[in-house]
């Protein structure tokens, strides 16, 4: 194997200006990926390799460990060998198969051809990870080693809380890095945010109760409340989070309290402790419930996540919701909730009568990947990814959009919000966009009145799926599509 020929095939390509060590792992892992660096192969040693191509040994180092923490290679003292994460079978010859068919064609199998993460077509659909930098042969690794402690037993109905291993770690974890307050009996896992919702409606409100929500906000808790029979009450947001008043609790009580507050949906703004604290004092007083959704405060760009609301005092009215769809991949359909003690026996109740626990697997993969440290890597790493990729959108705003939009000050999570400069209707640059192949959600759908959406118009604009290269030209697109309409 020429690893020189190799770095610079993968460099003219790519397209972009890598470190040496940068530049390695990834020409490294795409051959693996590729198939062209097969099963079994052993890599040169990280001493011959910095002499053949020239660069410091740490440099080599530096890639081959972490090829070894995304599970792409096997490092000893004796070597490092590729794992079976590549192109393993070739395609048959046409008409022919293998025995059991693992070498048919993707167009055999009548399956859509392969589209990069990055570039297919979707623009900047907000909610959505970088699938394409996931870590998925080390994930791949995490549930065959899951099914290998699985057994007749594990393949009904699970316990309808969630596997007691994948509690416990998400405990230790929420503990350690959002301050929550919790033991693993008060941990619940769920199939999806949505989920959540649902169940904290009907477990903890009756109909025609009042529950109150940022305005604009987050659709999903509108629907989720809606289908509960709740009255929504619209609350306004600002720069430091929802904006409440004593007058408010005395006019319009609520049940159920709905906030992301470490990094509001859509704007990104961050609740400030002053209301935070004012928010628990009200809701204990009238009996009411704070739900917190953190649905990406992991992945804040600058500075550590910052606490929840639930671990501010201990006996803090709030359910606690997170998510890793959004950490890890959509199609996981994992989350959970946190509640207080003295609501854990009832929500077990509520959760046994309205749900089966499955996919022990996943959970016991998941369970491993937090446990093991390669979940807070994985983290880590997509702090930085999500930084540059926020960076290169602002930096193409600011070149083909200057006049035209505002840009949010949030610097979080995987996208941000823009306010039209221009006397163009949001919904109408949507659709206009939506023509080009451009995935762009107006501000003014997540407001709960009409009345509120010309306050709002502008964009929320995701920026996970777009590497930085692509960011000019869907950016440029943007453009052209808001100017057809003035």
């Amino acid at each position: 194997m020429d690893y020189a020929l190799l770095m610079s095939n993968f460099a003219r390509q790519a397209g972009r200006k890598l470190t040496q060590q940068d530049l390695l792992y990834e020409s490294l892992r795409k051959a693996i990926l590729d198939g062209d660096i097969g099963r079994g192969t052993q890599l040169v040693s990280t001493r011959a390799l910095a002499e053949q191509l020239g660069i410091a040994r740490n440099s080599v180092l530096y890639a081959y460990e972490r090829l070894n923490e995304e599970g792409f290679i096997t490092a000893s003292r004796h070597g490092s060998w590729v794992n079976r994460v590549g192109a393993a079978n070739p395609v048959p010859a046409a008409g022919r198969s293998d025995a059991n068919g693992a070498g048919l064609s993707r167009r055999a199998l009548a399956l859509p051809p392969r589209r990069s993460a990055s570039s297919a077509g979707h623009g900047f659909r907000p909610g959505v990870p970088a699938l394409d930098e996931f870590p998925l042969a080390q994930w791949r690794i995490a549930l065959e080693r899951a099914w290998r402690y699985t057994d007749a037993r594990d393949l009904g109905y699970g316990d309808s809380a969630g596997h007691p291993a994948l509690r416990r770690a998400i405990a230790q974890y929420v503990r350690v890095s959002r301050g929550v307050r919790c033991t693993a009996e008060q941990v619940f896992v769920t199939d999806g945010t949505q989920a959540s919702l649902d169940l904290c409606a009907r477990m903890l409100a009756d109909v025609g109760d009042s529950v109150w929500i940022e305005n604009p906000g987050y659709n999903g808790a509108r629907v989720a409340f809606l289908a509960a029979g709740l009255d929504l009450v619209p609350m306004h947001v600002d720069a430091a989070g929802m904006v409440s008043t004593p007058a408010d609790w005395q006019r319009t009580p609520p049940r159920l309290v709905y906030l992301t507050p470490s990094h509001q949906y859509p704007l990104g703004s961050v609740l400030s402790l002053e209301r935070r604290s004012a928010l628990i004092e009200h809701a204990r007083a009238n009996g009411a419930w704070i739900i917190e959704d953190d649905y990406d405060s992991e992945l804040r760009h600058s500075g550590p996540p910052l606490p929840s609301i639930q671990g501010l005092v201990a006996d803090a009215p709030v359910v606690y919701l997170g998510t890793f769809s959004k950490t890890m991949f959509p199609a996981l359909r994992i989350a959970f909730m946190v509640v207080p003690p003295w609501l854990a026996a009832d929500t077990a109740v509520a959760l046994g009568s309205l749900a089966r626990q499955g996919r022990v697997a996943d959970q016991l993969a998941l369970a491993d990947f937090i446990e093991s440290g390669r979940y807070a890597r994985h983290l880590r790493r997509m702090r930085r990814v999500y930084q540059q990729r926020r960076a290169a959108l602002v930096e193409a705003i600011g070149r083909h959009m200057a006049g035209l939009v505002t840009v949010s000050a949030d610097a979080g999570g995987m996208h941000l919000s823009v306010r039209l400069d221009v006397p163009v209707n949001d919904v109408a640059v949507s659709d206009a966009a939506r023509e080009q192949g451009l995935h762009v959600s107006p501000l003014s759908i997540y407001c709960l009145r009409a009345e509120d959406a010309a306050r709002y118009n502008g964009f929320l604009l995701g920026y996970a799926e777009i590497v930085p290269q692509h960011a000019d030209a869907l950016v440029a697109r943007l453009a052209r599509v808001i100017r057809g309409l003035m």
